[in-house]
């Protein structure tokens, strides 16, 4: 069985996009890891735009590890796949500035 980690014992929390990341790991204390949390409708922006939206999550949530980068919600089925491969090669790109 898998060492549980928080007061309710999950080890992961998934939060959506209308939660800032810096609160939920205040309120979480490193307990937990963080999944999320990027607006799913980001991703009917142009690349470049998805791109900065990828960096406004990655420095929310801040250096460290515990964040499991994903949308707040799912892809929604008209959604260009280019953009959603944008989100991932954003992600890739920019997420090794953020670990400790």
């Amino acid at each position: 069985m898998a060492e549980r980690h928080g007061r309710h014992g999950c080890d992961a929390l998934g939060v959506d996009w209308t939660t800032d990341l810096a609160d939920a790991r205040r309120a979480v204390q490193d307990r937990v890891a963080l999944q999320g949390n990027l607006d799913p409708s980001v991703l009917y922006a142009p690349p470049a735009r998805i791109r900065d939206e990828v960096a406004k999550v990655l420095a929310s949530f801040g250096r460290g590890h515990g964040h499991v980068f994903n949308l707040g919600h799912g892809i929604p089925p008209d959604v260009p796949p280019e953009h959603a491969l944008a989100m991932v090669e954003a992600v890739h790109e920019l997420s090794p500035e953020f670990h400790a």
